[in-house]
């Protein structure tokens, strides 16, 4: 993998921020180190004075729950982790004198769950949605003439999930130091009403703050376009006047010339620099992101993209990373996209949460949709409560959701919840909550759609419809009653397949039905089995093909996630008197494991969604114990039709029958009753008679060495950036070896970190954060986390009986 993206992308604006601070006093500090921390109750932990001696010292972004240890008998669903209780964080802030006349905002990204922030003593504020953004200005709380403490309060206890959430502080805090004249936080509103191949409209709206104390101000705006080349190609200056202790919106519309628009395969992105200036003093400098494009939805051909028509190929993604928990690093996030999209997808939708703002930032940059996604249901899954005023909460909610994100051109459409069954059914005042949430996100962006996701085919008898604009049903075809009640709506599959696998874990016979599960608890990677709700991904496939009204899907899901262990959680067991301790830590929905090592479906995916790239992949492993046993085969490719030798004989051809009412029969190329041997299996895929390519699977030896391979092998020394190294067993012919089950033991020389490990196995209940890993069918994962100096680290692998596998990451 190429040098971070993000990482680029951040040195570039590090260059910026410089530079406008040699002309401008905003101020942006990361509050990212010496943090320390306690889980559990403190008296008076907010008071500057509390001795905090004995307390873990931290970084942020900390998720708490994540180094476990498992509870063994826990629920599975919220991933058996200890993520209940409360903590407490403590920081100095780094206040001079520099500041005094200045006005200082804290603006938190995330927080799990109800922060309450106290500085120095005092209370400044609360919250309550752990998933999203907020700020408080806290100037009036700070001295100039001593410390200053900062102290977070959090507590899950009353925080309710489907999923592991996470607990603490798990995004970014950033202290954000302005002049009392400057532009307000996520201050800028841009938006292009007028698209055309030779010029386009640009509409600048800035929100301007005056703390001055002085009756009125007249001050400057200038706002300055940059091209996607970083060239200044317009620019305007508005004259206005403000007065002190108000807030005032400043607007202006700017045509720009023969625009460079946006797409998913040339993500064009625009920069607006605002000066704010009062007697030619610059007073503020404001950098805002946006893109030029145009989307709509037609009722019967789905989504247009720059006028032409674009295929969903979606993916639902929670929060959490893993072996890292909810604790967001953009590399992190950078490689799942990466991986997404080396698949074809070009979708994502935030389920079912507001993501980290640099989800949003890296989707602009690499070309992604994107569904923006607030809630899962009302109530204390989005940390709602009895005593909440739901309209207040609403209102707050949805307006730091929007107005964070409403520049962002990867973001299409806008969805106010997710399968929440008293508003589909219009129960305890549902379509009045609707009607609450879609009116407040309509007050603060014009431009984009709205939808709700549903699950409740029935429901769509009530209409609640009518309250917003495109059908995003999930599963088995229920957006049918929807469409023929009103078929003037696009229709978006919101959660499809819901196909569950094992990475490289095979079991026969194959299953009768999609919901023949046995007590393995693994499920088979022949990718046949789905619960009684949903469908194997090949039936998707079919539907989009039948019924081009249909937008397109997204996946459940694209990587396997903490929690929700279908087939296996607590519930499920129990039913089959198997008990809690049988449950699994994680989910089977994944394309790719948790870890991100692809399934073999990544390559059925693939094989239909990128019809431009070679695609032949051979399935199951050829590392079978019992030669004559009858063994099926199935290759995915983009071809239409393949042949299949074992040791040189030929097993036959097999085509995809295009008209198949039977999907799998559309998209897969099947040998049911190939008798196993060890040695060669070889497949020759063909494409309108041509051949395409050749895949070859061999039957491995004994397990010989270890072998290494970093996504990254120069990282940045922030303290943030994340190199994924793949642990993989080979042979001596170096073949890799499909069961291998091998201990590694890892030692690090160097200033960089063990951030994570893991191995995609949902049995598992070894920690994330360890110095050894097991392989799980042949493969682990070794996280490496930078710290702040630079340096060379020397990674070394070893496990009994196998050479050592060693690799070197540069920080820099």
């Amino acid at each position: 993998m190429s040098k971070s993206i993000y990482t680029n992308g951040l040195i570039g604006l590090l260059i910026s921020f410089i530079l406008f601070n040699l002309v401008s006093s905003r101020e942006i500090q990361t509050l990212q180190t010496n943090w320390k921390f306690i889980k559990g109750h403190q008296d008076n932990a907010y008071l500057v004075d509390f001795d905090d001696s004995q307390w873990q010292l931290v970084t942020i972004p900390h998720d708490w729950a994540i180094a476990g240890p498992f509870i063994l008998d826990g629920d599975g669903s919220t991933g058996k982790l200890p993520w209940k209780g409360e903590g407490w964080y403590r920081k100095e802030l780094n206040i001079t004198n520099e500041m005094k006349n200045k006005h200082i905002y804290l603006i938190c990204d995330g927080i799990m769950a109800f922060p309450k922030i106290y500085i120095n003593g005092e209370l400044v504020g609360d919250w309550d949605y752990g998933y999203n953004s907020f700020f408080f200005e806290i100037s009036k709380f700070l001295k100039f003439d001593q410390k200053n403490i900062l102290a977070i309060h959090v507590d899950t206890q009353n925080h309710d999930s489907r999923w592991y959430p996470g607990a603490g502080i798990f995004r970014k805090i950033q202290m954000v130091v302005v002049n009392p004249i400057h532009v307000g936080i996520w201050g800028t509103y841009i938006t292009t009403p007028i698209i055309k191949p030779h010029y386009t409209d640009v509409r600048i709206r800035t929100t301007v703050n005056d703390l001055f104390r002085q009756d009125t101000s007249d001050i400057t705006i200038t706002q300055i376009i940059l091209n996607p080349q970083g060239i200044e190609v317009a620019k305007e200056e508005i004259q206005s006047s403000i007065v002190s202790g108000k807030s005032k919106d400043i607007e202006c519309t700017i045509t720009l010339k023969n625009p460079q628009q946006w797409d998913v395969e040339q993500p064009n992105l625009y920069q607006v620099k605002t000066i704010v200036k009062r007697n030619d003093e610059i007073l503020d400098t404001y950098i805002s992101s946006f893109g030029i494009r145009k989307i709509r939805f037609t009722a019967d051909h789905g989504f247009y993209l720059n006028d032409r028509r674009v295929q969903l190929k979606g993916v639902n993604l929670h929060h959490d990373h893993g072996p890292l928990g909810s604790a967001f690093y953009p590399h992190a996030m950078e490689r799942q996209i990466e991986i997404m999209k080396s698949m074809g997808c070009n979708a994502i939708r935030t389920s079912h949460n507001v993501p980290a703002p640099e989800l949003l930032d890296l989707c602009d940059k690499m070309g992604i949709l994107v569904i923006n996604e607030i809630f899962d249901k009302y109530d204390n899954k989005a940390d709602i409560t009895e005593n909440t005023d739901f309209e207040e909460f609403a209102h707050r909610n949805v307006k730091n959701f929007v107005i964070r994100d409403r520049n962002h051109p990867s973001i299409f459409l806008w969805s106010v919840g997710n399968e929440i069954g008293d508003v589909q059914y219009n129960k305890n005042n549902g379509f009045q909550k609707l009607q609450i949430m879609v009116n407040y996100v309509r007050k603060y962006d014009i431009t984009r759609p709205v939808t709700l996701v549903n699950n409740h085919t029935e429901s769509a008898y009530l209409r609640h419809f009518d309250y917003y604009d495109v059908h995003c049903w999930n599963y088995g075809r229920r957006y049918r009653i929807a469409r023929e009640l009103e078929p003037n709506k696009a229709v978006i599959i919101s959660e499809s397949a819901s196909t569950v696998s094992t990475r490289g874990f095979y079991e026969l016979p194959l299953p009768k039905e999609k919901t023949d599960f046995t007590t393995s608890l693994q499920v088979s990677s022949y990718d046949l089995n789905a619960p009684y709700w949903a469908e194997v991904a090949d039936d998707d496939f079919m539907w989009q093909q039948e019924e081009e009204f249909i937008a397109g899907e997204f996946v459940w899901t694209g990587f396997d996630y903490l929690g929700e262990p279908t087939p296996y959680s607590n519930f499920g067991l129990k039913r089959r008197g198997m008990k809690d301790e049988d449950a699994s830590r994680s989910s089977y929905f994944g394309i790719v494991d948790l870890c991100g090592i692809p399934k073999d479906r990544y390559h059925l995916y693939k094989s239909y969604w990128k019809q431009d790239e070679m695609t032949i992949h051979i399935l199951p492993h050829w590392n079978w114990d019992n030669t004559g046993d009858t063994i099926p085969v199935f290759v995915y490719t983009n071809g239409d039709c393949a042949e299949l030798f074992l040791n040189g004989k030929s097993l036959g051809k097999q085509c995809k029958d295009p008209k198949s009412n039977t999907s799998i029969e559309r998209f897969r190329l099947m040998w049911h009753n190939v008798v196993y041997e060890p040695g060669e299996l070889k497949a020759f895929a063909y494409k309108e008679g041509q051949l395409l390519g050749v895949a070859i699977l061999k039957t491995a030896g004994k397990s010989y060495n270890i072998k290494l391979t970093p996504d990254q092998k120069t990282i940045s020394a922030d303290g943030m950036d994340l190199s994924y190294i793949l642990i993989e067993a080979y042979d001596k012919d170096n073949n890799p070896c499909p069961l291998a089950d091998n201990k590694i033991d890892i030692k690090l020389d160097g200033p960089g970190r063990i951030a994570g490990v893991g191995n995609g196995n949902p049995q598992s209940f070894s920690s994330f954060q360890a110095d050894n890993v097991k392989l799980f069918y042949g493969k682990a994962m070794l996280i490496i986390g930078s710290g702040f100096k630079p340096g060379k680290v020397q990674i070394t692998c070893s496990s009994k009986g196998l050479k050592t596998g060693k690799t070197q990451i540069k920080i820099q």
